[in-house]
């Protein structure tokens, strides 16, 4: 028991916590976009990963992080369009679409990396994001480090969570939003242009997801390998429903799950006799546990799914 309060009872357990659930806040925070307007987006697996290797690429190449983050917006927006062309336009099956891109994301991102940079013995290293220190905020006792002694999308994170809260609940754009996942019939009546807000919100939630990609590359390891978000993805997606379809309901949920995989982390390298594998499926579980806790008590836009036929005038 003393080995395990040694593990969580420090700063440094809350700031590796914020830092692996990062990607995970990213990307769920921006699903919630998308969610509410009804489109269904499990294709952030795919999302998160080609976001990763874009930026690792580029801040290879180009010896800069940044460039690095541009990449991954630009190719988290043309994943967003991809996915809204088939769903929306299209009116393609919103889940059978999000498997298909997850499988190409998986295939094409190994198969680039090899084409790239081919088989090396020792594992390429991009440039990592800078920490920035905000002044006089940093240097408080344990909350200068935790909150204000971090890279630049670890503050986009934190910050992208009251933004979320106010455009949907404050705004009227957000009113819009809500109204074109609840009822798009009703609201395409009001002059509400249904197929481009959706648009707008699967780009939004597309970019955010590529970015929590960066998050774990040039935000974190500063390397790529195959199948590097790891279900990642997935556990965004699950922390949208934990949450309740609120920024701030997600917030915990992603907290909950950055805390559990440093936790499996900071476990593995104390050296219990306990297979690793133990370890490394613990967030796993922990989704499982909390989707089916929620089950039944969650309730979704009520368009979610499905898509929007619009009717001759």
């Amino acid at each position: 028991m003393e080995n395990i309060w040694a593990i969580v009872g420090n700063i440094d357990f809350l700031v590796a916590s914020l830092r692996m659930a990062t990607p995970l806040l990213l990307a769920a925070t921006g699903d919630i976009f998308s969610e509410r307007t009804g489109v269904l987006n499990i294709a952030l697996e795919s999302m998160m990963l080609i976001g990763a290797f874009g930026s690792f690429i580029f801040a290879y190449y180009f010896g800069n992080p940044y460039v690095g983050i541009l990449a991954a917006v630009a190719l988290g927006a043309l994943m967003g369009l991809n996915h809204a062309f088939f769903t929306v336009t299209l009116r393609c099956d919103q889940v059978v679409t999000a498997v298909g891109e997850n499988i190409f994301a998986l295939g094409v991102t190994s198969t680039l990396y090899r084409i790239l940079l081919g088989a090396t013995p020792i594992q390429p290293e991009a440039p990592g994001l800078p920490v920035l220190r905000i002044p006089w905020l940093s240097q408080i006792p344990g909350v200068g480090s935790l909150l204000f002694n971090q890279n630049i999308l670890v503050y986009l994170a934190l910050i992208m969570v009251p933004i979320t809260y106010i455009i949907l609940f404050h705004t009227t754009w957000g009113l819009k939003i809500r109204a074109v996942g609840e009822h798009p019939r009703a609201a395409d009546t009001m002059g509400i242009n249904v197929y481009l807000t959706r648009y707008i919100c699967v780009v939004i939630s597309s970019i955010m997801a590529s970015l929590g990609g960066a998050a774990l590359t040039v935000g974190g390891l500063r390397y790529f390998m195959d199948n590097m978000t790891a279900g990642r993805g997935f556990i965004a997606f699950s922390a949208v429903i934990f949450g309740r379809y609120n920024p701030w309901g997600t917030f915990v949920a992603t907290a909950l799950f950055g805390i559990t995989d440093a936790f499996q982390l900071r476990m593995q390298a104390m050296g219990f006799s306990v297979p690793y594998h133990i370890f490394l499926m613990l967030p796993y579980v922990v989704t499982l546990l909390v989707l089916v806790s929620v089950i039944g008590s969650t309730v979704a836009p009520r368009s979610q799914g499905i898509p929007y036929i619009r009717e001759e005038r």
